[in-house]
């Protein structure tokens, strides 16, 4: 968040000041409104508060910004499916990578949009607050940027430690604030332009790397915050914040993922679970021995198929990724039946459900994704699982016992657990 003059005249709001002229003989105002313009020139010319970091590490935050939306756009686009843009299965393991990077990335997202605040903090304040309609529509754009994205980092913080301290739908409102942030960061790097050719086609910053300048009277001011502190700071916690939580996608780093929410490596049968089935109501489902799997079909024709005569079909193993929203994953081995499989032996004929979505209905009782659907490429693959064993054991009620739907690069919410009904629309 740089600005510039040129030609004498500011462009927008953050741009290192000239000398102001004497304070004169004005009143009190005029003697404040000159220690401010003198504050911030002094600002400018340090290390700390230059032109040169704050447009290097607005670059920086940029890309991250913009591998969040993207992965955040596409895990969008996975949990609500649009025809225009349809989800390849393959490769199984997609999902798991993008929403890993887009929860990284969000995460080191945070200490770098701080020391970025910290940095251009010198150039907020002035007046007048604005000089003409250009810098007015420049210093406006930053309400929208700034504020969007501490909202973003927050609730994007909040949620994967399952926290929810606010009244809208974390999904719709962060899917809207992402587009806002994105949009005013477009428009503020457009107005940018003229700063980043200077400072990129200048290389070092002519301030230096130093601690600061002398204060105007000529005492040094030794709290303030050198250019390498900054860069430290924001270097760092962005790399340990990476660090800490990359593990729940990079199996290498699994040791480190001190700062993820949950282990992938820990809980019922070797994962982690998200949501409970005494929290879904379902607890007493895996022990029911009057357990049935409805299934019907295109025409509203139903049957049902016990867990025994789900067993007697042909059994399918295969090494397939769980991943949740919250950026964690794990390589599990399922065992089940495949969907086509139950299909068929429900009766229903490849020809009747060719080019029809199926919708996987769960039994629990409380909380969202109670349902999905799986589309007509995924439905017939035999890798579209419905699971009866994980990892060499029977599923565990927790993870969705007896039965729950595993296929490949979905998104965790709609791998429904508790499965006690397919219907063929």
């Amino acid at each position: 968040m740089r600005i510039h003059r040129t030609s004498g005249r500011r462009v927008g709001t953050l741009g290192p000041m000239e000398s102001p002229g004497p304070a004169g003989a004005g009143g009190p105002l005029s003697r404040a409104n000159a220690a401010l313009q003198r504050r911030r020139v002094d600002a400018a010319r340090s290390g700390a508060h230059s032109e040169d970091l704050a447009a290097r590490l607005g670059v920086v935050l940029g890309a991250a910004f913009t591998v969040c939306f993207l992965t955040g756009v596409l895990s969008h686009l996975h949990q609500h499916p649009v025809t225009w843009f349809p989800i390849p299965p393959v490769p199984a393991g997609a999902y798991r990578v993008s929403q890993g990077m887009h929860v990284a990335t969000g995460l080191a997202s945070i200490p770098l949009l701080l020391a970025k605040l910290y940095v251009v903090s010198p150039h907020l304040p002035r007046w007048p607050p604005v000089d003409d309609a250009l810098d007015a529509f420049a210093r406006l754009t930053l309400l929208p940027l700034v504020g969007g994205s501490v909202l973003l980092l927050f609730t994007g913080a909040a949620n994967i430690a399952s926290w929810y301290p606010w009244d809208f739908f974390f999904p719709v409102g962060h899917w809207w604030a992402a587009w806002l942030v994105i949009g005013a960061m477009l428009v503020h790097v457009g107005l940018q332009l003229p700063v980043l050719r200077r400072v990129f086609a200048a290389g070092a910053d002519p301030a230096g790397p130093g601690e600061g300048v002398a204060e105007p009277d000529g005492g040094a001011d030794r709290r303030r915050v050198s250019r390498r502190g900054v860069i430290a700071f924001a270097a760092g916690s962005a790399g340990l914040l990476t660090l800490f939580t990359a593990g729940q996608t990079f199996p290498p780093l699994r040791r480190l993922t001190a700062f993820a929410p949950r282990r992938p490596d820990i809980g019922p049968q070797g994962f982690p679970v998200n949501r409970t089935a005494v929290a879904a109501g379902t607890e007493s489902l895996a022990t029911d021995g009057d357990y049935r799997l409805v299934v019907v079909g295109p025409g509203g024709d139903e049957s049902s198929l016990t867990l025994g005569q789900l067993r007697e079909l042909p059994r399918v193993e295969r090494e397939l990724p769980i991943a949740c929203v919250e950026g964690w994953s794990a390589s599990v081995h399922w065992a089940g039946v495949t969907l086509s499989s139950v299909l068929e032996e429900a009766g229903i004929p490849v020809a009747d459900r060719r080019d029809r979505e199926v919708r996987v209905s769960s039994a629990q009782k409380r909380g969202l994704y109670g349902s999905s659907t799986v589309d007509p490429t995924l439905a017939s693959r035999d890798d579209c699982l419905l699971a009866l064993e994980a990892n060499g054991e029977a599923l565990h009620p927790d993870h969705g016992a007896p039965l729950r739907l595993i296929a490949p690069n979905r998104p965790g919410v709609l791998q429904t657990k508790w499965v006690t009904s397919l219907e063929v629309l």
